[in-house]
């Protein structure tokens, strides 16, 4: 019994990971209008150099970085999306 549970937990713990992987392999999108936000356009595209730059990491060490540059890509997501909300906000207070 204990042995099949160490497996299933294994199975799900590795799916969970891959599942992981795949979500933070998408690249934020630039979609501050840099016209209009130079700044904030600027930062989105260092974002993006950012999470390129951690990807070539990821595949120079064949994607053995124990989660920790999955989870910078994901937070650089989330940055991403913050820098978009800045936008907006300056668009309303407008």
């Amino acid at each position: 019994m204990k042995s099949r549970n160490l497996v299933l937990g294994s199975v799900l713990g590795a799916g969970l990971l891959a599942g992981g992987l795949v979500l933070a392999q998408n690249p934020p999108a630039p979609d501050v209008d840099p016209v209009r936000h130079p700044h904030l356009a600027s930062a989105q595209k260092h974002i993006l150099e950012a999470f390129d730059s951690l990807t070539h990491a990821q595949q120079a060490n064949d994607f053995d970085l124990e989660g920790h540059a999955a989870h910078a890509k994901q937070l650089l997501e989330e940055a991403s999306r913050e820098v978009k909300e800045s936008a907006r906000a300056s668009n309303h207070r407008r």
